[in-house]
């Protein structure tokens, strides 16, 4: 009885949709007569049409618009009362919010301007001026076999502690991490905050495992070890895999701060993204590593000032730490991992614990691009003290990009930017925070942009380095017949660099058309670093595994994890794979916007948990487990290796004490060889010494 009232009442008063379905109702009654079963359908059929006339009222403007100027004064109150107040259409829309948030001034584009122009100078300056200096100083003598790549690809093995650590930090916080961080404690809490606790773990475990191999072999290529300790279809396999994942995140990493650019400037994607490109190409193909190191010390300075100003200027805004912790602690977003070992869950202790120092051993620790900067150092105990204040810096910058997310809710704790699609996309999150705070103050976002930018070009410019090391090295040397000269090693690399730089510009506008290839990107990182990982742990800590069982295990670690990363990635695209999200709340928006989002958003619900619901930090642990697991099994079918054959130098330190010690008698005479300075020579036996 209630129901028919209350669609009476809404058919009287309403649009012109509700009066065609009464025009129904009457016919019908007229026509086949008022029988029991055709009223119940004809009711049925109108009440389906009032619910989804009343949802096309609250989700589009134009039937928003009709319901204002057609309704009785007693629909309007119920509308009024049911509608939130933001869809006020005097209010400001999203579109003119946007653009008065664009406060970048000639000023800003100065500040951003003399980034490019100190970076390209740097580059310039060991480009040019510091190789004639250095061989106007050699002039005479004759240039030693392998210091061009030598000085290209490690500095000659001769950079300072402070410039290398601060390089290492631009380099593992790209401009995608610098966003994302933000973002991720903004929407999902703090639970990813934990990954700090991570870094310490991994920076011991890289410090007594695996560091002290890879600097004491002193190599310029760390997949070369490959080849020395399996073979050289190792070595090979490895260096694709390298290959490709770098191809494919160079471009991503170049395109995210570009549209942060392009949300504070205006000016197209496009147009900024082939200066940027054709900079950073030119410091690192002219300057080398030197180049790229001081550069990226430079840009690492304009990052922490950025975030700096940002956290302090942002906290000060909103009332203090205590304020910005209370609406944080109030919305639900301090938060503490889950206590389970279910790997589903998406952040969990175990997930973030072990599987993020796993991660971070691989992303940060044994990787080329870490690994080639560790080696431009003169000494272990330099390596020691570049590990430490690494280490140090990366969890003071990243605690800063977690406290920036936790800055952004209190700021936006009562009008979300996502559901009013004020941020069109999650990564820019951190930038309307930014244009909120210091969007009045001329050259703070100029600032900011540069500092984004910064982190983007670091990591294109280690990532193309690195790429000149490994092709160079791992593919192009091993199949010449005759050694290159300098020159030509010179030209080879700096041609690796050129290219592969110039084809960002390219390949920028196919991001920009297949959006998955964003998704292809973060894939095929993950894809790629559990299998090295695994072989690194093989390797290093395994002994007894010979290069058959390795290159299995690294096959099927590289397929499974393949396969879960692409149904993963493809049911989140499908809304297959959804996970918890936090509340939040649009209740003190001042400008109007489209209602459904919110609407998707109130609807919103976890999807069931499968093996493609794990956490993403354990995609690099779980492929260099899985690795480690099948060549173990592969080397009980296969055979394993003599450990007597094997070099001890190529085996961590620690397990030193449990190879079998093998017996050579030399001479004095015989040992004298050792003893001559700046010699790299490997003994593949423990030695007695007899006079």
């Amino acid at each position: 009885m209630s129901s028919d009232t209350a669609g009476g009442q809404i058919i009287t008063t309403t649009t012109s949709a509700s009066i065609m379905a009464s025009s129904q109702l009457g016919s019908t009654t007229t026509t086949t007569g008022p029988t029991q079963q055709s009223v119940a359908n004809v009711v049925g059929t109108t009440v389906a049409s009032i619910k989804e006339t009343m949802k096309t009222l609250i989700t589009t403007p134009t039937a928003r618009t009709t319901l204002a100027t057609t309704s009785t004064s007693t629909m309007a109150t119920t509308a009024s009362a049911a509608l939130p107040p933001n869809l006020d259409p005097t209010k400001q829309s999203v579109a003119d919010l946007s653009s008065s948030l664009q406060h970048f001034g000639i000023v800003d584009y100065c500040v951003f301007v003399l980034m490019l122009i100190i970076c390209a100078a740097i580059g310039f300056y060991f480009g040019f001026i510091e190789k004639k200096q250095k061989k106007k100083g050699q002039k005479g003598t004759e240039q030693r076999r392998g210091s061009e790549a030598l000085d290209y690809l490690v500095g000659g093995r001769k950079m300072k502690v402070f410039p290398v650590s601060l390089s290492l930090v631009a380099s593992f916080v790209s401009g995608i991490s610098l966003l994302g961080t933000s973002t991720e404690i903004y929407v999902y809490g703090t639970q990813y905050a934990f990954i700090l606790i991570t870094l310490a773990l991994s920076g011991v475990i890289s410090w007594y495992v695996f560091l002290p191999v890879f600097c004491n072999l002193q190599l310029t290529s760390t997949y070369e070890y490959f080849e020395m300790r399996f073979g050289k279809s190792i070595r090979y396999f490895c260096s694709i895999l390298f290959t490709v994942g770098m191809i494919l995140y160079l471009p991503v990493a170049i395109y995210v701060p570009a549209l942060t650019f392009n949300l504070v400037s205006g000016i197209d994607v496009h147009t900024i993204t082939p200066v940027v490109c054709v900079v950073c190409t030119f410091y690192t193909c002219v300057g080398g590593l030197k180049a790229v190191v001081w550069t990226d010390a430079i840009q690492s300075i304009v990052m922490y000032g950025t975030i700096l100003i940002i956290c302090i200027k942002g906290t000060l805004d909103l009332g203090g730490l205590s304020a910005v912790l209370q609406r944080n602690w109030e919305g639900g977003r301090l938060k503490i991992p889950d206590l389970t070992w279910d790997p589903t869950v998406r952040l969990s202790m175990t997930a973030v614990i072990i599987g993020g120092t796993l991660h971070k051993i691989q992303s940060s620790d044994v990787n080329q691009m870490s690994l080639q900067r560790f080696l431009s150092l003169p000494d272990m105990g330099k390596v020691k003290q570049c590990v430490i204040l690494f280490t140090t810096l990366l969890i003071f910058l990243l605690f800063c990009c977690c406290y920036m997310g936790l800055l952004s809710y209190a700021s936006f704790y009562d009008c979300d930017p996502l559901v009013t699609k004020l941020a069109s996309a999650d990564d820019q999150m951190p930038t309307i925070l930014v244009m909120r705070i210091l969007g009045d103050i001329p050259g703070l976002p100029g600032i900011f942009v540069a500092g984004v930018f910064s982190a983007a070009l670091s990591s294109l410019s280690t990532g193309l380095n690195s790429l000149a090391c490994i092709i160079s090295e791992d593919m192009v040397k091993p199949i010449l017949k005759n050694p290159l000269s300098e020159r030509q090693t010179g030209f080879l690399l700096r041609f690796i660099v050129a290219f592969f730089g110039l084809s960002c510009i390219a390949l920028v506008f196919v991001v920009e058309k297949m959006g998955t290839v964003l998704t292809l990107a973060t894939m095929t990182g993950a894809v790629t670093m559990g299998p090295l990982l695994g072989f690194y742990i093989c390797g290093v800590c395994m002994p007894w595994i010979n290069e058959k069982s390795t290159l299995i295990g690294g096959i099927v670690s590289f397929l499974t994890l393949g396969w879960i990363c692409f149904n993963a990635q493809w049911g989140q695209m499908q809304g297959l794979v959804r996970h918890p999200k936090l509340p939040v709340s649009v209740e003190g928006c001042t400008y109007a916007y489209d209602n459904s989002t919110l609407w998707e958003r109130q609807n919103y619900t976890p999807s069931e948990r499968n093996i493609y619901h794990l956490s993403f930090m354990w995609y690099t642990g779980f492929g260099g487990i899985i690795g480690c697991v099948v060549a173990n099994v592969a080397a009980l079918l296969l055979g394993t290796n003599k450990l007597e054959d094997i070099n001890p130098d190529l085996i961590s330190p620690l397990l030193h004490r449990f190879l079998p010690q093998a017996k050579v008698e030399i001479t004095l005479e015989e040992m004298e060889p050792l003893k001559k300075p700046n010699e790299c020579i490997i003994v593949k036996k423990s030695l007695d010494v007899v006079e």
